[in-house]
């Protein structure tokens, strides 16, 4: 990197009118409410350790390493019966090792995944894979309490994120995971992985209170400065009888590091300043200032009820309300004849915006948990977004620092998706039956409305024209049923099938002038699920997996039509599905102090739909972003999971894990690849997934009385780098739009204050490592927390 004698403009938008401070301040009353009704808290529930010795057992990997108690699993016992779970982690263990911010934080050292978190408070953060990576929110399911959490309006990085902002970290019991398709009660999104998070249930009355600082030392470019994030969350519940009530809130003020950049292969004529680099291509791209410099005031709010209707029979509702008030600023370091300029770079005006955002979601649910010959469920979800517009002008000047009246509004006001799922189960006895049958149906509808308005003034205009539009619906039917059987006491089968039947309609695409009102499609797939478990003694566990799945189309991959700034996306109406046929091979030996794991795994997958981003002609830096079927590929990897509690040390836990991946493509066609000839991609290295990914937490409680109160925990994240295109053209990778490896080191002290408070002093990447993932990702950090309880 070199600098041409870079000098700078901080821009933000200016005073944005009375109503976004009116707006704020309701927010300030709305939170410090909450606040005055949630009392000092109690600590969240001690984790609990699965009992490992049955072939029942619930939890392969309960964060092997973990010191922890006797927590009760809480999830109903239908998920207990079709999630085979691979890994765990409770909330006991995110308040000893974790500098926990947002809810994605807690799951940050479970083995072979990834949050693509850039900052605090962050709604683009997608949850990568074993197997699949960023840019695949969609082959996921992630779910709170049965409700879903992921937005299958999009698989990507953008809207397509999982909407973490309904639940605060303080309402999170416990985190369990299945890597694979394996379990007929899920849709084909599982190719990835599933995800159920369990939420607190009150038994009496509990609150809790938690204020957190953050501040990030950031130095990149010309820009060095330190960001800082508060956060305030409040928690109160009861038990009434057979009534259980909830309220709990999340407030975060948070300033972000630059998220965006604005480069170009040449700087404008008459400027100097910025700096000379390259991207990822290894072509011209010099930095002339940063954007996306995102001020952000988060709020969520959730209340929550629940009645015992019979003994192990709840109906329960609830209602959730998340807003997003964010503003993003510029800084350029060009300058002409001595003044700061934007130089008619219109990467400025895009990355200088303004974002509102209201959403709501209610979900309402009726379950047995008997645990007697049947047990039954019943979830409906919904959640739209109410208000969610964004102003951005589409011009700046060549002389100053100012931007044109002129612009656009994108919206998204409109969009919502809403959900039923019906389960039931028999065991004869008891969830101990030696024949257990598990059934059920689903139904979905997912809606995308998004037009991009032109309008005279960007601030505060109405919406005139429509520049671009992408609007469309998909739905899904599916049908379900697996038996498990347990042939004796140490040989298990489980075997299943969902049947799906999806519809894409009423898609319309607008650019301009041109109109085009797409064709419906519809389509049926059947995908069968086995998978054995053997336990030769009580310390080991052979288990073998087969799963089919097909992950349908998004309505934005098959509808949304994108113009923002220098990046354009296509859409394709005519998208096959994902076809994955995936395997695992998994054998677990658990000794007196600790647990092994070693699961060999591989997927091959037809049609997969791979998001490119390519220059739209050879040399420019306007790119071209769009979605294709890659005829066949395939992914295979080893994943090595360990643990051991008291292990040489009294009170010292270690937990970690390393997982390999070659997965690569094996045949495409057409312009599914990045550059021509078609052929290119063969062999190479499949897109958006490193081929080593690693992570270690070590965290000691001393035995002294005196310093018994005290955890340390120290802990680490690794992941190669990876390739954004399927012909491996990056050869660029620690740069802005690249995907370079990283290393990140973490530390954490916390200290019981009393039994019902602690206070706690962290920071993450400890070793201040720069690295890229497309965003420059946040440097050293320090995270302080404390926790009042009652």
């Amino acid at each position: 990197m070199s600098v041409r004698n870079p000098a700078g403009a901080r821009c933000a938008s200016g005073s944005r009118a009375a109503s976004r401070r009116a707006r704020r301040r309701i927010t300030r009353i709305v939170t410090t409410a909450l606040v005055s009704v949630a009392v000092p808290a109690s600590l969240i529930a001690q984790a609990g350790r699965t009992a490992a010795d049955s072939m029942r057992r619930d939890s392969v990997t309960q964060l092997i390493g973990m010191r922890v108690t006797a927590e009760r699993d809480v999830k109903p016992s239908i998920t207990r019966l079709t999630l085979p779970v691979t890994a765990s982690t409770t909330a006991a263990a995110a308040h000893r090792q974790v500098n926990a911010v947002d809810v994605p934080d807690i799951v940050k050292y479970l083995p072979s995944l990834f949050v693509r978190k850039r900052n605090f408070g962050d709604t683009q953060a997608t949850l990568a894979t074993r197997v699949w990576g960023v840019s695949s929110s969609a082959r996921s399911v992630i779910l709170a309490d049965g409700v879903p959490l992921s937005a299958y309006i999009a698989n990507n990085n953008t809207i397509g994120g999982p909407r973490w902002g309904l639940l605060a970290p303080d309402e999170v019991a416990r985190v369990d995971v299945m890597h694979g398709p394996f379990s007929a009660a899920y849709a084909g999104n599982s190719m990835g992985a599933v995800m159920e998070i369990s939420t607190r249930q009150p038994e009496r009355r509990e609150g809790a209170l938690t204020q957190t600082q953050a501040w990030q030392a950031f130095s990149l470019y010309g820009t060095k400065a330190t960001y800082p994030t508060t956060q305030t969350s409040a928690r109160i519940a009861d038990r009434i009888g057979k009534l259980t009530l909830s309220l709990s809130g999340n407030y975060q003020d948070s300033r972000s590091q630059p998220l965006t950049y604005v480069t170009a292969g040449t700087f404008p004529s008459g400027t100097t300043g910025g700096y000379a680099a390259t991207n990822k291509l290894n072509a011209a791209a010099n930095v002339l200032g940063a954007t996306g410099l995102l001020s952000t005031q988060m709020t969520n709010v959730t209340g929550k009820v629940g009645y015992d209707l019979a003994k192990g029979v709840k109906l329960a509702y609830t209602y959730s309300f998340w807003q997003n008030d964010a503003t993003a600023g510029v800084d350029t370091w060009l300058q002409r004849s001595g003044t700061p300029t934007f130089g008619g770079a219109a990467g400025f005006a895009s990355g200088n915006y303004d974002l509102l955002q209201q959403h709501s979601a209610q979900s309402v649910s009726l379950r047995t948990d008997r645990r007697a010959d049947w047990d039954w469920e019943l979830v409906g979800a919904q959640y739209r977004m109410n208000t969610d517009r964004q102003r951005f002008s589409t011009s700046a000047s060549s002389t100053g620092t100012t931007f044109g009246t002129a612009g656009r509004v994108a919206v998204l006001s409109g969009t919502g998706w809403g959900s039923v799922d019906g389960k039931g189960a028999w065991h004869k006895g008891g969830l101990s039956a030696r024949h257990i049958v598990t059934f059920g149906a689903h139904l979905d509808q997912y809606r995308l409305f998004n037009p991009t308005y032109n309008t005279a003034d960007w601030t505060v205009g109405t919406p005139t024209t429509v520049a671009t539009e992408g609007d469309g619906r998909t739905r899904t039917v599916a049908l379900w049923a697996q038996e498990q059987w347990r042939l004796t006491d140490r040989l298990q089968l489980t075997a299943g099938a969902r049947w799906e039947q999806w519809r894409a309609f009423d898609g319309l695409n607008v650019n301009g002038n041109t109109r085009v009102v797409q064709k419906e499609v519809e389509l049926s797939r059947v995908s069968p699920k086995a998978s054995l478990r053997f336990s030769p003694t009580a310390d080991w566990l052979v288990s073998a997996s087969v799963g089919k799945a097909y992950r349908f189309a998004t309505a934005a991959e098959l509808y949304q039509l994108v113009s923002t700034g220098v990046t354009f996306t296509s859409p394709d109406p005519n998208l096959k599905p994902d076809n994955v046929l995936a395997s695992e091979l998994r054998v677990e030996k658990t000794f007196p102090r600790g647990r092994v794991q070693v699961a060999l795994f591989q997927d091959n997958v037809r049609d997969a739909i791979i998001a490119q981003f390519k220059p739209l002609v050879p040399g420019s830096n306007t790119f071209f972003s769009y979605v294709s079927n890659v005829d066949k590929v395939r992914a295979r990897g080893v994943e090595l999971v360990l643990g051991s509690q008291d292990l040489g040390v009294a009170g010292l836990d270690l937990s970690g894990s390393a997982t390999y991946l070659d997965a690569r493509t094996l045949a495409t066609s057409g312009r599914a690849s990045a550059t021509a000839p078609a052929d290119a991609a063969i062999g190479k290295k499949l897109p958006n997934i490193p081929d080593w990914r690693a992570s270690f937490a070590a965290t000691y409680t001393p035995t002294w009385q005196p310093l018994a109160r005290l955890s340390v925990t120290a802990a680490g994240r690794y992941s190669g780098a990876l390739w954004t295109t399927l012909d491996n053209a990056d050869v660029n990778p620690n740069v802005y739009q690249g995907f370079s490896a990283w290393f990140v080191a973490d530390a954490k002290a916390r200290v019981r204050i009393t039994p019902k408070a602690s206070l706690a002093v962290g920071v993450d990447n400890v070793l201040n490592r720069k690295y890229f993932l497309f965003h420059p990702f946040p440097q050293r950090t320090v995270v302080t927390s404390l926790n009042l309880g009652f």
